[in-house]
């Protein structure tokens, strides 16, 4: 085994919360195998609150929308963080032509210079981990392979969750809010996401009414939905055709990330499309349960599915090489998740996790 005294570690993500979140993991991989070294995370502006408080993120390097697009800046800002600091250890989550240039900016300074193996890359990158391939596993499973090549200087300490962490003040501060909105917690409370910010994710509305009826119906439970900005409006128009029932609250909002964590953690539950706001829930160990859409493969982006995890997706009913072969449109992909179907997965999951 070689010996390299890691001291500074920068890991590249960018993209969205889902990924950033489900990062998280890989982060406590690298802090558990190095655990005296510094690791800076590289996020977009806004995304970075999520990680003020995170044990395994000593400093987040954030771009704004304004150094993302101006290719002037961001090559600037590039070089600044690559010379600021003498990375030992560089892995590109994402290992795009744009990523690249932190390593090749590095390419002199810095001996582990790790990506995703792509028709690109050669002499820039030290390491190319080919992580994506068939049965590669979960996306947990996949960014922990990014440290594969580290195997030749220290013994390797995987781990096999993401987490994320809400300060103790916080969670408090709005438990006592929700309880002025009127959740009686001696009840099952849920958070759900009857929408999601990219349209084409969502199950049609009259299915997750149905569904979010019989939530009610049966469990006499309390749910939270959570929106933001466009989604706003379909929101309440699903409490409104759904009676204006007093089990559905739209007033309790979280403005910010950590607040979102604090909702989610004062939450019994979580119920609804895929996407950030479940992987939210998950890295706070929240039981939850979602809705998988075409294309988004619950066996990629679902780690650690089981008793209090879990999700329903159209593959699990036609594989997915079936729907493509048979050239099912999106649709009627979409339309194999009944609310039948889900609800004959989501009752027993719910009934395993919550009180009645």
């Amino acid at each position: 085994m070689r010996k390299l005294a890691v001291r500074h570690i920068l890991v590249i993500r960018f993209r969205r919360v889902g990924d950033s979140v489900l990062s998280m993991g890989l982060c406590h991989s690298l802090r558990q195998t190095f655990p005296h070294a510094q690791i800076d995370f590289v996020i977009n502006e806004g995304i970075h609150t999520l990680y003020e408080h995170h044990p395994d993120v000593d400093r987040c390097i954030t771009f704004n929308e304004e150094e993302n697009h101006n290719p002037r800046l961001y090559l600037q800002k590039v070089w600044k963080t690559v010379h600021d600091t003498r990375y030992d250890i560089i892995i590109d989550m994402r290992t795009t032509v744009k990523t690249l240039w932190f390593s090749l900016f590095s390419r002199f300074r810095t001996p582990y210079r790790i990506g995703i193996k792509k028709s690109y890359g050669w002499g820039i990158l030290s390491h190319r981990v080919d992580n994506h391939a068939k049965g590669t596993g979960n996306r947990l499973v996949q960014n922990n392979m990014l440290m594969d090549p580290l195997a030749e200087i220290a013994e390797l300490k995987k781990a096999n969750d993401f987490r994320l962490y809400v300060e103790e003040w916080r969670k408090e501060q709005f438990h006592q809010l929700m309880e002025e909105k009127g959740i009686d917690f001696s009840r099952p409370v849920i958070l759900a996401t009857p929408t999601a910010r990219l349209e084409y994710k969502v199950l049609p509305a009259e299915s997750m009414k149905e569904v979010l009826q019989k939530i009610i119906d049966n469990f006499d439970a309390q749910i939270i939905f959570n929106f933001a900005g466009k989604e706003r409006d379909i929101a309440l128009r699903y409490q409104h055709e759904m009676g204006d029932d007093p089990h559905i609250f739209t007033n309790i909002e979280a403005p910010s990330l950590p607040d979102l964590c604090a909702l989610a953690s004062n939450c019994h539950y979580f119920f609804g499309n895929e996407g950030g706001p479940r992987h939210i829930a998950q890295a706070l160990n929240v039981p939850s349960f979602a809705i998988f859409p075409p294309n988004i493969k619950k066996s990629v982006w679902l780690p650690n599915e089981g008793e209090r995890f879990a999700g329903i997706s159209p593959d699990d009913f036609v594989p997915y090489e079936e729907q493509i072969t048979k050239k099912m449109s999106y649709t009627e992909r979409m339309a194999l998740l009944t609310p039948q179907r889900i609800w004959a997965q989501l009752e027993p999951h719910l009934r395993g996790n919550i009180r009645k």
